[in-house]
Protein backbone atom coordinates (compact mmCIF):
# COMPACT_ATOMS: atom_id res chain seq x y z
CA UNK A 1 0.00 0.00 0.00
CA UNK A 2 1.19 3.46 -0.84
CA UNK A 3 1.62 5.89 2.00
CA UNK A 4 -0.95 8.68 1.80
CA UNK A 5 0.36 11.87 0.25
CA UNK A 6 1.12 14.64 2.68
CA UNK A 7 -0.99 17.66 1.95
CA UNK A 8 1.20 20.55 0.80
CA UNK A 9 0.87 23.66 2.91
CA UNK A 10 0.47 27.03 1.29
CA UNK A 11 3.14 29.73 1.50
CA UNK A 12 0.91 31.70 3.88
CA UNK A 13 0.54 28.67 6.17
CA UNK A 14 4.32 28.07 6.24
CA UNK A 15 4.93 31.76 6.94
CA UNK A 16 2.41 31.80 9.79
CA UNK A 17 3.93 28.66 11.30
CA UNK A 18 7.46 30.08 11.20
CA UNK A 19 6.38 33.39 12.72
CA UNK A 20 4.52 31.54 15.48
CA UNK A 21 7.60 29.43 16.24
CA UNK A 22 9.79 32.52 16.54
CA UNK A 23 7.32 34.38 18.76
CA UNK A 24 6.89 31.31 20.98
CA UNK A 25 10.67 30.99 21.26
CA UNK A 26 11.02 34.61 22.40
CA UNK A 27 8.24 34.29 24.99
CA UNK A 28 9.61 30.99 26.28
CA UNK A 29 13.16 32.34 26.47
CA UNK A 30 12.20 35.50 28.38
CA UNK A 31 10.15 33.41 30.81
CA UNK A 32 12.94 30.90 31.42
CA UNK A 33 16.24 32.82 31.18
CA UNK A 34 15.18 36.49 31.31
CA UNK A 35 15.15 39.34 28.83
CA UNK A 36 18.88 40.08 28.85
CA UNK A 37 19.79 36.47 27.96
CA UNK A 38 17.22 36.27 25.20
CA UNK A 39 19.78 36.78 22.46
CA UNK A 40 19.65 36.15 18.73
CA UNK A 41 21.45 32.84 19.30
CA UNK A 42 18.95 31.82 21.99
CA UNK A 43 15.95 32.74 19.85
CA UNK A 44 17.15 30.85 16.77
CA UNK A 45 18.13 27.81 18.85
CA UNK A 46 14.71 27.56 20.43
CA UNK A 47 12.80 28.31 17.23
CA UNK A 48 14.90 25.98 15.09
CA UNK A 49 15.43 28.60 12.38
CA UNK A 50 18.29 30.76 11.12
CA UNK A 51 18.72 34.41 12.07
CA UNK A 52 18.21 35.19 8.40
CA UNK A 53 14.73 33.68 8.64
CA UNK A 54 14.03 35.79 11.73
CA UNK A 55 15.12 38.95 9.91
CA UNK A 56 13.01 38.02 6.91
CA UNK A 57 9.87 37.86 9.06
CA UNK A 58 10.55 40.60 11.62
CA UNK A 59 13.44 42.76 10.40
CA UNK A 60 15.49 42.91 13.60
CA UNK A 61 15.25 42.19 17.32
CA UNK A 62 13.15 45.29 17.97
CA UNK A 63 10.77 44.09 15.27
CA UNK A 64 10.43 40.74 17.03
CA UNK A 65 9.81 42.38 20.38
CA UNK A 66 7.13 44.65 18.95
CA UNK A 67 5.48 41.58 17.39
CA UNK A 68 5.54 39.87 20.81
CA UNK A 69 3.77 42.88 22.33
CA UNK A 70 1.12 42.84 19.59
CA UNK A 71 0.65 39.07 19.89
CA UNK A 72 0.30 39.32 23.66
CA UNK A 73 -2.47 41.86 23.50
CA UNK A 74 -4.21 39.97 20.68
CA UNK A 75 -4.36 36.99 23.03
CA UNK A 76 -5.72 39.22 25.80
CA UNK A 77 -8.40 40.67 23.53
CA UNK A 78 -9.33 37.14 22.41
CA UNK A 79 -9.78 36.04 26.04
CA UNK A 80 -12.28 38.85 26.62
CA UNK A 81 -13.94 38.57 23.22
CA UNK A 82 -14.75 34.95 24.01
CA UNK A 83 -17.12 36.03 26.79
CA UNK A 84 -20.76 36.59 25.83
CA UNK A 85 -22.02 39.30 28.17
CA UNK A 86 -25.40 39.85 26.53
CA UNK A 87 -28.11 39.95 29.18
CA UNK A 88 -25.80 39.19 32.11
CA UNK A 89 -26.24 41.14 35.37
CA UNK A 90 -23.42 43.47 36.39
CA UNK A 91 -22.03 41.12 39.06
CA UNK A 92 -21.52 38.31 36.54
CA UNK A 93 -19.98 40.62 33.96
CA UNK A 94 -17.52 41.93 36.52
CA UNK A 95 -16.66 38.41 37.66
CA UNK A 96 -15.97 37.20 34.13
CA UNK A 97 -14.02 40.32 33.19
CA UNK A 98 -11.75 40.05 36.24
CA UNK A 99 -11.30 36.29 35.75
CA UNK A 100 -10.23 36.58 32.09
CA UNK A 101 -8.10 39.68 32.62
CA UNK A 102 -6.24 38.13 35.58
CA UNK A 103 -5.57 34.98 33.54
CA UNK A 104 -3.81 37.19 31.02
CA UNK A 105 -1.80 39.13 33.59
CA UNK A 106 -0.50 35.85 35.05
CA UNK A 107 0.41 34.40 31.64
CA UNK A 108 3.87 34.02 30.10
CA UNK A 109 2.79 36.35 27.30
CA UNK A 110 2.16 39.21 29.71
CA UNK A 111 5.35 38.50 31.65
CA UNK A 112 7.26 38.85 28.39
CA UNK A 113 5.61 42.14 27.46
CA UNK A 114 6.37 43.51 30.93
CA UNK A 115 10.05 42.60 30.61
CA UNK A 116 10.26 44.15 27.13
CA UNK A 117 8.68 47.45 28.16
CA UNK A 118 10.72 47.57 31.36
CA UNK A 119 13.91 47.20 29.33
CA UNK A 120 12.89 50.12 27.09
CA UNK A 121 12.33 52.25 30.20
CA UNK A 122 15.72 51.31 31.64
CA UNK A 123 17.50 52.23 28.41
CA UNK A 124 15.56 55.29 27.28
CA UNK A 125 13.78 56.63 30.35
CA UNK A 126 10.51 56.34 28.42
CA UNK A 127 8.85 53.74 26.19
CA UNK A 128 10.34 53.46 22.68
CA UNK A 129 8.27 54.64 19.74
CA UNK A 130 7.19 51.06 19.04
CA UNK A 131 6.41 50.39 22.70
CA UNK A 132 4.49 53.65 23.00
CA UNK A 133 2.36 52.92 19.94
CA UNK A 134 1.62 49.45 21.30
CA UNK A 135 0.60 50.92 24.64
CA UNK A 136 -1.75 53.32 22.87
CA UNK A 137 -3.27 50.47 20.88
CA UNK A 138 -3.63 48.43 24.08
CA UNK A 139 -5.32 51.31 25.85
CA UNK A 140 -7.83 51.76 23.02
CA UNK A 141 -8.57 48.05 22.78
CA UNK A 142 -8.89 47.78 26.57
CA UNK A 143 -11.41 50.66 26.49
CA UNK A 144 -13.32 48.97 23.66
CA UNK A 145 -13.67 45.73 25.64
CA UNK A 146 -14.48 47.67 28.81
CA UNK A 147 -17.35 49.41 27.02
CA UNK A 148 -18.62 46.06 25.73
CA UNK A 149 -18.74 44.68 29.27
CA UNK A 150 -19.84 47.83 31.09
CA UNK A 151 -21.24 50.20 28.46
CA UNK A 152 -24.43 50.68 30.46
CA UNK A 153 -22.55 52.11 33.47
CA UNK A 154 -23.14 55.81 34.06
CA UNK A 155 -19.94 57.32 35.41
CA UNK A 156 -18.84 60.94 35.93
CA UNK A 157 -16.53 62.41 33.28
CA UNK A 158 -13.04 60.98 33.62
CA UNK A 159 -14.10 58.39 36.19
CA UNK A 160 -14.10 55.56 33.64
CA UNK A 161 -10.43 56.15 32.84
CA UNK A 162 -9.52 56.23 36.52
CA UNK A 163 -11.38 52.98 37.15
CA UNK A 164 -9.75 51.28 34.16
CA UNK A 165 -6.27 52.34 35.29
CA UNK A 166 -7.02 51.18 38.83
CA UNK A 167 -8.16 47.78 37.53
CA UNK A 168 -5.01 47.32 35.45
CA UNK A 169 -2.82 48.39 38.39
CA UNK A 170 -4.48 45.93 40.78
CA UNK A 171 -4.38 42.99 38.37
CA UNK A 172 -0.79 43.55 37.27
CA UNK A 173 0.28 44.16 40.87
CA UNK A 174 -1.32 40.94 42.10
CA UNK A 175 0.26 39.03 39.23
CA UNK A 176 3.67 40.43 40.18
CA UNK A 177 3.13 39.45 43.83
CA UNK A 178 2.28 35.91 42.73
CA UNK A 179 5.59 35.73 40.91
CA UNK A 180 7.56 37.12 43.84
CA UNK A 181 5.86 35.08 46.56
CA UNK A 182 5.14 31.85 44.73
CA UNK A 183 1.47 32.56 45.22
CA UNK A 184 -1.02 31.75 47.96
CA UNK A 185 -4.14 31.11 45.88
CA UNK A 186 -6.63 31.92 48.63
CA UNK A 187 -4.92 35.26 49.31
CA UNK A 188 -5.09 36.22 45.66
CA UNK A 189 -8.73 35.19 45.49
CA UNK A 190 -9.59 37.39 48.48
CA UNK A 191 -7.84 40.34 46.87
CA UNK A 192 -9.54 39.73 43.54
CA UNK A 193 -12.79 39.68 45.48
CA UNK A 194 -12.05 43.18 46.77
CA UNK A 195 -11.48 44.34 43.19
CA UNK A 196 -14.75 42.77 42.06
CA UNK A 197 -16.64 44.44 44.93
CA UNK A 198 -15.09 47.80 44.05
CA UNK A 199 -16.03 47.49 40.37
CA UNK A 200 -19.60 46.45 41.15
CA UNK A 201 -19.99 49.38 43.53
CA UNK A 202 -18.44 51.94 41.17
CA UNK A 203 -20.08 50.70 37.98
CA UNK A 204 -23.43 50.29 39.71
CA UNK A 205 -23.39 53.87 40.90
CA UNK A 206 -22.98 52.96 44.56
Amino acid sequence: MRAPKRERRSHAERTAETRAKILAAVIESIAEVGFQRTTAVEITRRAGVTWGAVQHHFGDKDGILLAVLEDSFARFAARLAGVDVEGLPLEQRVERFVERAFAHFTSREYASTFEILLDHLRRDGEPSRGGASWQLAMSRAWDREWRRFFGDAVLPRGRRGVLQHYTIAVLSGLATMLTLEGGEAHLREAELGLLRDTLVRELGGG
